[in-house]
């Protein structure tokens, strides 16, 4: 692939992450109120090289984010261990 080309698809997956968050927020501020109780949950992940570090607020969000954080990890090794066997 060429470089260029892949600068611009980098770029443009930029651009697509950023409209996807304004649409997120815009939809989010349109929604309004709704009658009835409400409830916000999160969680969050930092990736130390192989570790990851998980936290949230409920169990179910912390579980969601440890499902993803465990699927990334093992993307990322079987990218170096692919890179490594091809370009030995």
């Amino acid at each position: 692939m060429e470089l260029s080309l892949l600068i611009t698809i980098g770029i443009a997956l930029v651009i697509v992450g950023v409209v996807l968050i304004v649409a997120a927020l815009i939809r989010a501020s349109v929604g309004g109120e709704k009658s009835g109780e409400s409830r916000v949950s999160g969680a969050g992940v930092i990736m130390i090289g192989p570790i990851p570090i998980i936290f949230g607020t409920d169990k179910k969000a912390v579980k969601t984010v440890l499902i993803l954080a465990l699927a990334l990890s093992v993307v990322v090794l079987v990218t170096f261990l692919a890179y490594y066997w091809l370009l030995r």
